[in-house]
């Protein structure tokens, strides 16, 4: 906001005294002019806007290439081979459909490793957008932004085939459980808050940790996102059996989705939002979620 001097606001009062005694005489704008003055208005935001998101001419972190985080290991069905540069896995996939939205061909793109906390905590990024199934969550958003969703998800309970927890219909059923979770992550919120397990969940580094921890019987369950529990159950722990999952919005009372995370206040994330719109809109996103990623329909809902 600017300021005036006295002066100023003086001359200023005289004209708006001049301007008042003429006003009953002064022509009115048709509703013509005004719609033009509308239209003009909206189409130097839109022209704005779309200089803003000049592809393949983003204002990156580095000039001319799109930097995109993930966590070491990266994940099946996220991921394959823990390459994420491979272009293999549902997330590697829509990263790469996402950057060439924005003009930036998988030439284009480089990969940095970015541990999961360090994404959504506050402070600088070496990334321009992360990509690690991190959840949307108005406590995040304090910290970071978020693009739109690309990933509807649900929480789900594994446990060993054997175990006296693998027939629970319920989540009053994992009550006396010993439950795992990675930390930081909405199975760990899902676990404490939904679950209310009588013993503290145990919270591990990382997902292969708490699976580690499931097949070695230091804890009766762990709580993972669905695709993520069918990849345990059919590579990691064969000896393990997807439970149930969790209803849509068990976590925060709406639907869980997973979106890409950028430094608070990015100048990128309307871009990346539009990109991720445009990819659900023509049916990309869907697709890919098809190609990578089991059916969610193949377990029950826990009550």
């Amino acid at each position: 906001m600017t300021t005036t001097t006295g002066r100023t606001r003086v001359a200023v009062l005289s004209a708006g005294a001049a301007l008042l005694a003429l006003a009953g005489c002064a022509p009115q704008a048709t509703s013509s002019q005004t719609g033009a003055s509308a239209t003009a208005s909206g189409s130097a935001s839109g022209s704005a806007a779309a200089a803003a998101c000049a592809k393949g001419a983003l204002q990156t972190a580095t000039a001319g290439t799109l930097t995109i985080g993930t966590d070491n290991p990266a994940y099946d069905p996220w991921f394959q081979d823990n390459k994420p540069a491979n272009g293999k896995g549902f997330e590697s996939a829509v990263a790469y459909a996402v950057a060439d939205r924005l003009g930036y061909p998988q030439a284009k793109v480089s990969w940095a490793v970015v541990p999961f906390n360090n994404a959504v905590t506050p402070g600088v990024k070496k990334f321009d957008f992360d990509i690690n199934q991190v959840s949307i969550s108005d406590e995040r958003k304090k910290a970071v932004d978020f693009s739109s969703g690309y990933y509807d998800v649900r929480q789900a309970v594994v446990t060993l085939a054997n175990s006296k927890y693998a027939g629970i219909t319920d989540a009053a059923g994992l009550k006396g459980a010993k439950i795992g979770a990675q930390v930081g992550t909405t199975g760990l919120t899902v676990a404490t808050d939904v679950v209310k397990p009588s013993t503290q969940p145990a919270v591990y580094e990382t997902t292969d940790l708490a699976v580690a921890a499931l097949k070695n019987r230091q804890v009766d369950a762990i709580v993972v996102d669905l695709p993520t529990a069918f990849y345990v159950t059919s590579v990691q722990v064969p000896s393990a059996k997807v439970v149930g999952q969790f209803p849509a919005d068990a976590a925060t009372g709406s639907a869980e989705q997973f979106g890409l995370v950028l430094s608070k206040g990015s100048a990128l994330t309307s871009c990346v939002s539009q990109a991720v719109d445009s990819l659900r809109t023509d049916g990309t996103l869907d697709r890919l979620a098809k190609q990578w990623l089991p059916a969610s329909d193949t377990a029950p809902v826990l009550k």
